[in-house]
């Protein structure tokens, strides 16, 4: 976020100073100009930033980590982005973290990481029941029982077609 501000204020200066320059060499522009031409390379510069999020984070992620669900942004105060909405967060399953209990081979245990644009991501471990669609997050408390249930935490029916369950489910351990 910081070089993102870094990059956004530099371009204000770049935009400001072409403007300047193109002022004096045509020498009948207004006064005006000049910062109407700081303020557009600084919001250029903004929304590429916003798009190109996504692509930036995902090609940083590691083999194995395979993106399962995004969340697209749209905002009344970008109204661009009615037309084009940019990612903003996602949910990715790290495929090298998957577990399988030989007592219930339906069932595995996953990493998922969840990203947030200005926010730190985090990890969450997830059992995944693939045959009847559902997922139970690891929380304190929880535990694995002998025969691969687990207890301690609640179930959530995703269905078996969500993005992340299914792939979390498609995971070869």
């Amino acid at each position: 976020m910081f070089y993102e501000l870094i990059a956004t204020v530099a371009a204000g200066f770049v935009g400001a100073g072409l403007a300047l320059l193109i002022r004096k060499l045509l020498r009948g522009l207004p006064r005006w100009f000049v910062p109407i031409a700081a303020g557009g390379a600084m919001l250029t510069v903004a929304i590429s930033l916003e798009y190109s999020w996504f692509g930036r984070t995902v090609d940083g992620l590691p083999e194995g980590v395979e993106v399962a669900l995004t969340r697209q942004n749209k905002a009344a105060w970008r109204p661009w982005t009615y037309a084009y909405p940019f990612v903003d967060g996602f949910i990715a399953v790290d495929q090298h973290s998957t577990l399988t209990h030989e007592a219930a081979p339906e069932k595995r245990m996953v990493d998922l990481l969840i990203f947030g644009r200005f926010t730190p991501p985090s990890r969450v471990r997830s059992v995944f029941d693939c045959a009847n669609g559902r997922r139970a997050d690891i929380v304190e408390g929880a535990r694995l029982t002998d025969d691969g249930n687990v207890e301690g935490t609640g179930w959530v029916d995703t269905g078996p077609d969500h993005p992340v369950t299914r792939a979390a489910c498609e995971v070869v351990s």
